[in-house]
């Protein structure tokens, strides 16, 4: 039976109880053979990582708790030379604190950037999926316990199977078969303000279209004169703004490396 996260990014509201919830069951506490005690300060084995997209007045900020992935196919066991690392039966994956030597090996391979070093012990430490309470009867991890929005679900893979389908992984590329699912990754956005420079007012319900490649996305200005175009592909763009009485406003090739705020856009009026 294989133990599985699965993390709800538009459940996340960036209240950071996991993160803290973490630091409480490992700062000072020695859970040996599962982990020494984890630095009070420098190291988040859970660690909310908030991004935010585009510029004001056009803002999002998403959240993202990310911890050890708990690989299927674990890069970091194999890179171990003491054989500190492995992968118990569970799916988790845990650094013996007594037989790690602090040569790093594993932070070298760790695409995922969730392996911190000790200095004071001389050894790497990471997420343990708070195994030690799994194995005296608890059922969850502490991040999971105290979710107020039930963002982060825990269980066996079989069991979640529903929440895991759609989910995707940090770097699938990798082919290390990460046991922490993502669901509603949030993707860029294209955004803007349509107004009437005569008038000195914004333009409601004016015909706002996106086009890439073969995909037509449509959507109208609201009361405020805003549209969106939320959760993009990174891409090519071209934006086409056509207010009925007005000139036809035109954005073309617009990447969606980052989020785009086009900010206030004037129509002009077409001639009588």
């Amino acid at each position: 039976m294989r133990k599985v996260f699965v993390i709800d990014l538009a459940k996340c509201s960036g209240c950071y109880c996991c993160q803290m919830a973490c630091k409480d069951e490992h700062v000072d506490n020695d859970w040996t053979p599962y982990a020494k005690p984890q630095p009070e300060i420098g190291q988040f084995w859970l660690k909310v990582q908030e991004k935010t997209c585009g510029t004001t007045p056009k803002v999002k900020v998403n959240y993202t708790p990310t911890l050890c992935n708990h690989c299927q196919k674990p890069v970091c066991v194999e890179a171990c030379p003491h054989e500190a690392i492995f992968k118990r039966e569970d799916g988790l994956v845990l650094i013996n604190p007594e037989k790690c030597q602090g040569c790093k090996k594993c932070h070298e391979v760790c695409p995922y950037g969730v392996i911190y070093f000790n200095e004071e012990l001389n050894i790497s430490q990471k997420c343990t999926g708070c195994a030690h309470l799994l194995d005296n009867g608890y059922k969850l991890p502490r991040c999971v316990e105290v979710c107020p929005t039930d963002a982060i679900l825990f269980g066996e893979y079989e069991d979640l199977q529903d929440e895991v389908l759609g989910a995707e992984m940090l770097k699938p590329e990798e082919g290390l078969r990460p046991s922490v699912y993502y669901r509603n990754v949030p993707g860029q956005f294209i955004a803007g303000t349509v107004y009437d420079p005569i008038e000195e007012e914004v333009l409601i319900g004016v015909r706002v279209r996106a086009v890439s490649g073969g995909k037509h996305l449509e959507t109208f200005t609201d009361v405020y004169g805003d549209f969106w175009f939320k959760d993009l592909a990174i891409g090519k763009w071209d934006v086409f703004i056509e207010g009925k009485g007005y000139k036809m406003k035109a954005f073309y090739n617009l990447r969606t490396t980052e989020c785009l705020n086009l900010g206030d856009i004037p129509l002009e009026k077409e001639e009588a």
